[in-house]
C-alpha cells in the first residue's frame, strides 16, 4: 500500500527511543515529530539524518486502515501493546 497524503500517523503514534537529529531525547509515543510538515509529510525523507526505524516502516492496512484517525489508532495500540513492562504509560 501506499502512503495516504496528508496522514502522517506513523510520525505521531510510534515512540522512538533513540536520540535523532532534532529531537535528541527521541519522540514519545503521540507527540508529533518536529520533521513532520503542514502537508504531513516527512521533511527528512531520504535523509540519512532520518531515523532508521522510519525508514523500516511500511505502510499496511493492518496498521494504516482506511484512513488516518484509524491510523492513529492502530499505531497507538501497537505502540501501547508493545511497550516494555515498567515504562511509563504502560
Amino acid at each position: 500500500m501506499q502512503c495516504r497524503p496528508h496522514c502522517g500517523a506513523c510520525c505521531v503514534a510510534p515512540a522512538i527511543s533513540q536520540p535523532f537529529f532534532g529531537m535528541p531525547r527521541g519522540k514519545p509515543a503521540g507527540e508529533t515529530c518536529v520533521h513532520l510538515d503542514r502537508e504531513r509529510r516527512c521533511q527528512l525523507f531520504g535523509d540519512p539524518r532520518r531515523p532508521q526505524c522510519c525508514g523500516q516502516f511500511l505502510a499496511e492496512p493492518a496498521v494504516c486502515g482506511d484512513n488516518r484517525e484509524q491510523a492513529l489508532a492502530l499505531l497507538a495500540a501497537l505502540e501501547h501493546d508493545t511497550r516494555p513492562a515498567g515504562v511509563e504509560g504502560a
